[in-house]
């Protein structure tokens, strides 16, 4: 098969880019087409990679702060020409789906959520925390892109999720049905330990969806050791907000992130989240998680045989369940083999067979 991978953009790395690092081992082949690709702010191995832009790459500041050109995504991807490829693979969160392919070509979107902040514009807003003059700026267009969106979703021959929370949110916006396919996880750079330290770990981004200063407010409470990895633009206010017992330590190497996955008492999950990968890296590390009961920690968390939830999104509700939590009743080659569930040799044989089986139905007809 002739194979084109179609992404949103490239000026960051997040859970979209492990997805797309995937799919490119998969198919080493296949030219990656995104609407922008930021070659400094992305890992040094995309520069062997055979990456086609779009006409908003040469737009002044669009790497840095691509949300104000919301309005032209929409153009960009569907300028792009895919004659001639068997299959195109969309991995979205936002408009990439939205490519015109032939009748003969065969399109899959793996899709990472319906497009966040047009069908759940107020939720949106609330947990990115924007400002005036972008929520003042932004409801005008939104309602020619929910219908572009709405029909672009159409335009693919089969959806696959990333959770069963993106399943759902895929049949009630787009009436599509969709398969659960879970996202990569490389549980081979993780390995329990044979010791833990006392300190509660997060690794995440530092946005206000992820809802870091729960957990926060809660371990002020607490007065118990937490450490934070990563970093992000509420650091600042999050540090301001800290007491001693909270650590921040921005980014770590690989190597070091491994030895503080392995060595936490748990790790804690206090937003919802569409899959999030950093709670099974933790789990793959034999390590249990305390997750808000909602998104994809449903389906990765095992009450009981891999963590604990806590069910109402309020640093109360979190520090009742620390406070009665105890790590030792978790097995850590349990834990462990559960998280292997979710390996990336695991993605790659799923979507292999997915896509095989599709492509000869594809050609039947």
């Amino acid at each position: 098969m002739r194979v084109a991978i179609v992404h949103d953009w490239l000026n960051q790395r997040g859970g979209a880019e492990v997805v797309l690092e995937a799919l490119v081992e998969m198919y080493p082949q296949a030219p990656v087409y995104t609407s922008m690709y930021w070659p400094k702010a992305m890992p040094q191995e995309y520069r062997s990679w055979d990456i086609r832009t779009s006409f908003m790459d040469k737009f002044p500041f669009v790497k840095r702060y691509h949300q104000p050109f919301l309005p032209l995504y929409p153009l960009a991807f569907e300028t792009f020409d895919f004659t001639g490829y068997d299959l195109v693979i969309s991995n979205k969160s936002g408009f990439c789906h939205g490519v015109i392919t032939s009748l003969d070509t065969l399109h899959i979107c793996y899709c990472l959520t319906p497009t966040r902040y047009l069908w759940d514009y107020h939720g949106y807003v609330q947990r990115e925390g924007l400002p005036r003059l972008a929520r003042l700026a932004l409801p005008p267009f939104l309602n020619y892109l929910r219908m572009w969106d709405w029909a672009a979703a159409h335009r693919v021959d089969h959806f696959i999720a990333i959770s069963r929370t993106i399943q759902q949110r895929i049949a009630k916006y787009y009436r599509r049905d969709s398969v659960v396919i879970y996202p990569p996880v490389d549980t081979r750079k993780f390995a329990p330990s044979d010791t833990h330290d006392d300190y509660f770990l997060i690794v995440s981004r530092l946005i206000p969806y992820k809802r870091i200063d729960l957990a926060v407010r809660a371990f002020n409470e607490l007065g118990l050791p937490l450490v934070i990895i990563g970093d992000g633009r509420d650091r600042e206010s999050l540090q301001a907000l800290a007491k001693s017992n909270i650590h921040f330590l921005g980014y770590v190497s690989d190597r070091e992130i491994g030895d503080y996955f392995a060595r936490c008492r748990a790790f804690i999950l206090p937003g919802q989240e569409d899959f999030c990968i950093a709670p099974v890296e933790a789990q793959a590390a034999g390590r249990p998680v305390i997750a808000y009961a909602a998104g994809g920690a449903l389906d990765t968390v095992v009450e009981g045989v891999t963590g604990t939830f806590f069910y109402e999104q309020t640093p109360e509700a979190l520090i009742k369940v620390i406070r009665e939590f105890d790590e030792n009743r978790y097995d850590p080659a349990a834990v462990r083999r559960h998280a292997e569930r979710f390996d990336k040799r695991v993605f790659k044989k799923q979507l292999s067979a997915f896509i095989e089986e599709r492509y000869a139905e594809h050609q039947e007809h």
